[in-house]
């Protein structure tokens, strides 16, 4: 039986060390501040949203929370990223995505400042992931995962990851996060030939590929890691991955669960890096 990688056992420890760096912060008279921009009522973003300001809540910061109309224009958008950009009680923002399509993304994501940029919404922030510099923050999900593989004692160096998923999102910064821990990494997606005998070839699989139990019983090998980054629902209405537990469970050494595994962790994340912001305010 595989070893379970539990999100709960990370967050313990990484909750408590901000805990403290939020007092110290609020000694100084500085509470650290999170604001979340919602537009509608999209039940994903509304889940997220409540698991951010819990996690937030608890360890001692603040969460302003900005929901929008589901028609809501361009020029209301910009002024909405305008206002948290000159807000200096603000340090870290939130925009929940995707945006309707009839909003240029691209054009609001970019609006915002780096430094306020908690979950790696602009260009210039994805390109501090590429390039090492400190531009910004990191994408929270992929570096959840770095925090889970660092806390378990998982060693990336010379090791064969494969991640499967090439989003921005995800997929791409996991893999210049992986490549920063010396690991050998394959990127795979819908066009991956034979894509079960490449996943087998991993010491760490990590499945991103956002269909509910694609990572099955062949993907998969004796020694590997497995880390699950889906959230979907299956055919009972139930809480899943993207790899099929009951079927990879007893093959690998090691695996996180969906619910309880990734997710749990993201939301320290950013509750982390908000605390960064406060912290060079």
């Amino acid at each position: 039986m595989a070893q379970r990688l539990l999100g709960k056992e990370v967050t313990a420890s990484y909750n408590e060390k901000l805990t403290e760096r939020v007092n110290r912060l609020k000694e100084q008279g500085i509470t650290p501040v999170l604001e979340i921009i919602r537009v509608g009522e999209n039940p994903g973003d509304m889940s997220y949203e409540r698991g951010a300001m819990k996690r937030c809540e608890s360890i001692g910061i603040c969460v302003k929370s900005v929901v929008l109309e589901s028609d809501v224009t361009q020029e209301r958008m910009l002024s909405v990223i305008d206002e948290a950009n000159e807000d200096a009680n603000v340090h870290g923002v939130l925009l929940l995505r995707p945006l309707p399509k009839h909003l240029d993304s691209s054009e609001i994501e970019n609006r915002l400042r780096p430094e306020k940029d908690v979950d790696c919404m602009t260009d210039l922030s994805m390109s501090g992931v590429f390039t090492g510099k400190k531009l910004g923050y990191a994408p929270c999900t992929p570096e959840a995962v770095m925090e889970i593989l660092d806390h378990y004692g998982i060693d990336c160096c010379g090791k064969r990851a494969v991640v499967i998923g090439r989003s921005l999102v995800f997929g791409k910064p996991a893999a210049m996060m992986l490549l920063k821990k010396n690991a050998t990494v394959t990127v795979c997606h819908t066009k991956t030939t034979d894509l079960p005998s490449v996943a087998r070839e991993a010491d760490i699989l990590i499945a991103a590929a956002g269909r509910a139990k694609t990572v099955t019983a062949d993907y998969v090998r004796a020694g590997q890691v497995v880390i699950d980054v889906g959230i979907n629902m299956d055919e009972n209405g139930k809480l899943c991955g993207d790899v099929d537990f009951d079927a990879v469970e007893p093959i690998v050494s090691a695996i996180t669960p969906v619910p309880g595994g990734v997710g749990a962790v993201t939301t320290s994340i950013l509750a982390g890096h908000v605390v960064d912001a406060a912290e060079h305010l």
